[in-house]
């Protein structure tokens, strides 16, 4: 197995404190947003034989088992991530594999240059995600159900929004969700600037429901987004607790430090809460407009110590080992490629000593025992 060292990505929303926290570094005074484990060609993780891409592309089979190349192709199927957010997210969706495909070749077919700005389709492929909060965990998810959405902007008392609460009122769940996210990011910004600042003092007051949208305007003042998030669910997550958000699920994180695995991927639509492009029409094609729980997911033990967050995902699967000083060796050897990364305490995988934040790829086939006192995230597939 490869001890990985993995880039840090300084997104501007990102805490300047958590990530150090949990590796044990100083902060370098600048956000530090994502730490990117796995083979995304964006920021491949390093290991002793070189970038996790090229040691792969060198010998997929050998790498990633026969099994998951026949399956998902000569590609680590997914991406690891460490996420602190100390600043709200792009208010955003995913496409599924189709749109994704259609998308992708249309935009290549028309030749937008893939690092445009205003280029929606990074690649060909789906982002199904799963984030498990390793601090309590803050974040919208999914649609709440219109009655839900009116009470709470009508509890605002701000004239501008009235339309909107009639049309949830008076409209079908799919129509009143979308006709209102439509009028919301297709308003004219002077006036919704207007809005969303009378929206977000009235938050400050009201308190309660209304505080996570308060420090939302606080972070993008006058951004549509301000509304556009009141449509959806907000959920805490305690550590342990996770998210899995499908293709057409409106979802931002808020706050918080949390283990985040992905299928490889970065097509991203925004519906707000961003300075970068927001393309209405493409995003309204993509969302899916109903109402849902959140659905916060609790691990499914196992008798040997796995605990297991159930998705509907192949590209995917994560569990978490939580280890008493003393407990009996793990023997994780598997057909399917692996990543290990010690999130508390230390633990030893094979040769590499764990600390927190630290990690490993196991190839295929390879020998994959640990010991020792701690927890660690076990990031895979299903073949």
């Amino acid at each position: 197995m490869d001890r990985l060292e993995n880039t840090i990505r300084p997104y501007a929303w990102g805490s300047t404190t958590a990530i150090p926290r949990l590796c044990g570094t100083e902060p370098t005074g600048e956000p530090q947003a994502e730490m990117w484990l796995g083979a995304h060609p964006g920021a491949p993780s390093r290991t002793p034989r070189g970038p996790l891409t090229e040691v792969i592309d060198e010998a997929p089979e050998r790498e990633l088992g026969p099994r998951a190349v026949a399956k998902f192709g000569p590609r680590l199927p997914f991406l690891l991530k460490i996420l602190a957010a100390g600043a709200p997210l792009s208010l955003q969706v995913h496409p599924d594999l189709g749109q994704a495909r259609e998308g992708y070749e249309d935009e290549e077919r028309r030749g937008v240059p893939a690092d445009a700005a205003h280029r929606n389709y990074k690649d060909a492929n789906h982002k199904p995600e799963l984030i498990c909060a390793l601090t309590e965990f803050d974040g919208l998810c999914g649609f709440r159900s219109p009655e839900q959405a009116a009470d709470l902007l009508a509890a605002l008392g701000v004239d501008s929004l009235k339309p909107y609460v009639d049309l949830l009122h008076a409209q079908p769940e799919e129509a009143a969700l979308r006709e209102v996210l439509t009028a919301v990011l297709s308003a004219d910004p002077e006036d919704m600037a207007r809005t969303v600042a009378e929206a977000a003092d009235a938050c400050e007051r009201l308190g309660g429901a209304h505080a996570p949208y308060a420090d939302i305007a606080r972070h993008y003042p006058g951004d549509p987004g301000v509304i556009a998030a009141m449509l959806l669910n907000h959920v805490r997550l305690q550590p342990g607790e996770a998210l899995f958000l499908g293709a057409g699920v409106p979802h931002a994180y808020l706050d918080g430090l949390g283990v985040e695995i992905m299928a490889n991927s970065d097509n991203v639509l925004r519906c707000g809460l961003t300075p970068k492009h927001v393309d209405v029409p493409e995003l309204l094609r993509v969302v899916r407009f109903e109402a849902s729980d959140p659905g916060v997911l609790r691990p499914e033990a196992s008798p040997e110590g796995e605990e297991v967050y159930e998705t509907p995902i192949d590209e995917f699967r994560l569990s978490r080992y939580v280890r008493a000083e003393g407990a009996p060796a793990h023997d994780l050897t598997s057909e399917a490629p692996q990543i290990l990364l010690c999130t508390a305490g230390s633990v030893q995988a094979g040769e590499h000593a764990l600390a927190p934040g630290a990690s490993v790829f196991v190839p295929a086939g390879e020998k994959a025992e640990v010991t020792g006192g701690g927890t660690f995230f076990r990031a895979s597939v299903i073949i």
